[in-house]
């Protein structure tokens, strides 16, 4: 049976697409035999881990391969034209015409050196022959429609002028300048936090209803794909294993490998368990697969599995790759964890690291004598406390001072104002023994592990140089001895301290970046963003790793997060933060099962929920419209209540001061005039 999936009326149609890289070590093929078809007006979700080979389906359709890639067969057709039998003149033409793509990172993909105007200009002309005013005024048209507020003022912008979801938002309005038929949107939402994400899922949501838009989806995120999809397909080391419509797959997905991705996802009920995170990890793509290419993390391979490779199988009028269904059968190894109760509150023990009204202002100065004219109130009065052996959760939106605080309490950012107490004793920044001191019982672990890891340096050194640095752990030898033990600690082997970083997946990576932090026996360790970007099984195995090192070494963690899920899973303790400020904080439980501020409950709100029926209502108060807006600028921020122009709530007493502190009890506290009001 073909490897495809088909819809009645297809606008998009791929066929047994085959992609190979041809490279000193052999030929590798990261896409091997795929098929799929979008109708338009339909989202069709590729789903999978990292280096199933979405991007290179989605790279290999618009015939934008690397160099050393090329189509090894199949078909591409788009409205009946064959995409692969295009001359490059005339598929220069398709891409950013009929077809638009969305890449992974706008910060990259935007030249930092051209206006927005003139960026998506360059499409307008290409592909509408527009130019001059009209091409001017169908840009602001563009941006308009995409939510940028002021567009006409912000034509003349750098990309560096605007924030993450912003540029977002820009990208989408350049993939619509050739107003395509077809749009292929790869990992647009990885990265952003929740409000930024559910913007842009929304407004592509709406551009595609408004234009009749087929959308090819690339995702690893399961919440994302549960919002928008029709059609999913599932994508495992190059081929498709399961495809079927978005409703039937959420609600009982058939493959193993599909099972254990949702047995894999954090969740507050599975806190005090390890998750079921996949053993091992995507096999490499440079060899002939014999049997079934997830027989070696299967927990239900049999020996066929291992040397027959599996054909397609009709269940229901779905489709799934894997022997089980020969005879109809199956098996179903999905975990369903149900809301569980919310734990007895148990005060803290005295706190090893406390933070007193934390301040870090950033000057902004202007003029040929560069004088501060304002200031950038990062973090303004942040009050935070962290216990031995727990985990604090820091949530908030892009921008709002979460990794600013965690710096700061490193010295890494110098503070402008507020204490920070190690173990009982205030901080001087200016007693370089005790910060010494502290960044050994402190570290910190990236977001960006690959940009924190210096690539000149092998694992071994890496791990090596703090110890070195903070003169702990012996000599050469008893060193060495630290760096085998704790590279095999988080499951790599001793033989790979000779490795780059550049030679470790993104996973590994972050394995490395702990491990590092590790190395010199810390009391707490400061994760900014950890698991941002990694899809759910290799997350799922950081997480694990954590929490055995947490319950073996007695770590506190400060976790910077917008995954509000992980929080759910992972903390003890949650403080959100809004422009620089602390607005609730309390034990996890109180904080994300009874929200009272109004911030807290948008950002709930928001969550793409893998269990919730499309539009359906959750248990999180639905907040207005204007709620999901652009925060406002550090540089502005409102009087009162800085939340109060995007709240639903607000009053007139809410713009004139900012709210108090009130004890709800427990250790709850929240900043909000209007608590409790619903």
């Amino acid at each position: 049976m073909a490897d495809t999936t088909r819809t009645a009326a297809a606008l998009l149609e791929v066929e047994n697409l085959a992609v190979e890289i041809r490279g000193a070590g052999g030929v590798v093929r990261p896409v091997d035999g795929v098929g799929l078809s979008i109708a338009a007006g339909e989202t069709f979700a590729l789903l999978g881990e990292s280096g199933c080979g979405k991007s290179m389906t989605a790279l290999a359709i618009a015939r934008l391969l690397p160099g050393a890639a090329s189509i090894a067969a199949g078909q591409v057709r788009l409205g009946g034209d064959d995409l692969l039998a295009l001359p490059e003149a005339r598929m220069r033409e398709m891409r950013g015409g009929r077809i638009g793509m969305i890449f992974q990172e706008p910060a990259t993909s935007l030249n930092p050196v051209m206006t927005i105007a003139a960026q998506i200009g360059e499409a307008l002309a290409r592909h509408r022959g527009l130019a001059g005013t009209a091409a001017r005024a169908e840009t602001r048209r563009l941006l308009e429609a995409v939510g940028i507020p002021s567009a006409a003022a912000r034509l003349d912008d750098y990309p560096f002028q605007f924030s993450g979801g912003m540029k977002q938002r820009v990208m989408i309005a350049m993939a619509l300048a050739g107003e395509p038929e077809v749009l292929i949107a790869d990992e647009p939402t990885t990265a952003l936090d929740v409000t930024l994400q559910a913007q842009v899922l929304d407004l592509l949501a709406r551009l595609q209803a408004e234009r009749g838009m087929a959308m090819l989806l690339i995702t690893h995120d399961l919440g994302v794909v549960a919002r928008v999809a029709h059609r999913i397909g599932l994508l495992y080391a190059g081929e498709l294993i399961e495809s079927g419509l978005r409703e039937e797959f959420f609600a009982a997905p058939l493959h193993p490998y599909a099972q254990r991705l949702f047995a894999a996802l954090p969740d507050g009920a599975a806190r005090g368990r390890m998750l079921a995170a996949l053993p091992g990890g995507v096999p490499p793509l440079d060899r002939h697969f014999t049997g079934c290419r997830f027989a070696a993390r299967c927990p239900c391979a049999s020996e066929r599995c291992q040397t027959d490779a599996p054909d397609w199988h009709n269940v229901g009028g779905r489709r799934v790759r894997c022997h089980l269904y020969i005879d109809g059968g199956g098996v179903q190894i999905r975990q369903r964890f149900s809301a569980g109760a919310a734990a007895a509150y148990r005060p803290a023990a005295a706190p090893v690291l406390e933070v007193r009204d934390l301040a870090v202002h950033f000057p902004v100065k202007k003029g040929l004598l560069r004088r501060t004219v304002d200031w950038v109130r990062a973090v303004d009065g942040v009050g935070l406390r962290l216990a031995a052996g727990r985990t604090l959760a820091l949530v908030g939106e892009s921008g709002c001072g979460k990794t600013t605080v965690g710096r700061a309490i490193l010295q890494l950012t110098p503070p402008t104002g507020g204490t920070v107490i190690f173990d009982g004793s205030p901080l001087r920044p200016r007693d370089h023994n005790a910060v010494r001191n502290m960044r050994r019982a402190v570290q910190m672990v990236f977001q960006d592990p690959f940009a924190s890891l210096n690539p000149r340096l092998c694992v071994g050194e890496i791990l090596e140089e703090g110890m070195v640095s903070l003169s702990v752990g012996g000599d050469a030898a008893s060193r060495q001895r630290i760096v085998d033990g704790l590279l095999e600690r988080i499951g790599l082997t001793p033989a790979m301290r000779w490795r780059y970083p550049h030679e470790f997946s993104g996973g590994q990576r972050q394995r490395i970046a702990i491990a590092r932090a590790l190395a010199v026996s810390p009391q707490i360790i400061v994760c900014d963003e950890p698991t941002s970007a990694l899809d759910v099984s290799v997350q799922a195995q950081l997480l694990n790793l954590m929490c055995e090192l947490q319950q073996e070494r007695g770590l506190a963690y400060l976790f910077i997060t917008h995954n509000l899920a992980v929080v759910r899973y992972m903390a003890d303790d949650v403080a959100v933060m809004y422009l620089g400020r602390i607005v609730e904080q309390g034990p996890a439980a109180r904080v994300l099962e009874t929200p009272e501020h109004p911030y807290t409950r948008m950002l709930l709100a928001a969550v793409p929920r893998v269990d919730a029926e499309p539009d359906a209502d959750d248990n999180t108060a639905k907040e207005k419209p204007g709620a999901m807006a652009e925060p406002p600028s550090p540089l502005a921020q409102p009087a009162g209540c800085h939340f109060h122009p995007r709240c639903p709530l607000a009053n007139g007493a809410c713009r004139e001061s900012y709210p108090a502190a009130r004890d709800l009890g427990e250790g709850h506290v929240v900043r909000c005039l209007r608590a409790s009001a619903r």
